[in-house]
């Protein structure tokens, strides 16, 4: 694993907050946007325990997410992340990723229906701007 690589990834997820996430769905891809939190190069991202992309998940695992470039300019990196996914409902976790940008869904961390997806990386394609050469980890 090349620490340059490693490091700008890292710099994305630093810097990049909101993302697209696509889980499978009747064999089909499907995506939304989150909001990505992330410990070293494992993202989470928090939701309601109720929801379609929870059952998506516990039906297939296998996840996608993009992150990076917010369309002010073609020159901002961006990555590519094939990962596993699993529902994290530990609460010192929920404490540490909890925002209030997430009360529009989720009142509080003790709200029963509140769960993260922890997302572990299995591929990471980092892209320096719009048609350059991935690095990959």
């Amino acid at each position: 694993m090349s620490d340059d690589v490693k490091q700008k990834i890292l710099s994305v997820l630093s810097n990049y907050k909101i993302g697209t996430l696509a889980t499978i769905q009747n064999n089909k891809p499907y995506s939304r946007f989150m909001m990505f939190s992330n410990e070293d190069l494992i993202l989470y991202t928090a939701t309601n325990k109720n929801t379609h992309k929870v059952e998506d998940i516990k039906k297939n695992s296998h996840v996608h997410v993009l992150l990076g470039y917010d369309s002010q300019g073609w020159n901002e990196p961006y990555v590519e992340i094939e990962a596993k996914a699993k529902v994290e409902e530990n609460k010192q976790l929920k404490d540490k990723f909890w925002n209030d940008h997430l009360k529009e869904w989720i009142s509080s961390t003790d709200d029963p229906n509140y769960v993260l997806l922890q997302l572990t990386p299995e591929y990471i394609r980092y892209f320096e701007k719009a048609g350059s050469t991935p690095q990959e980890l």
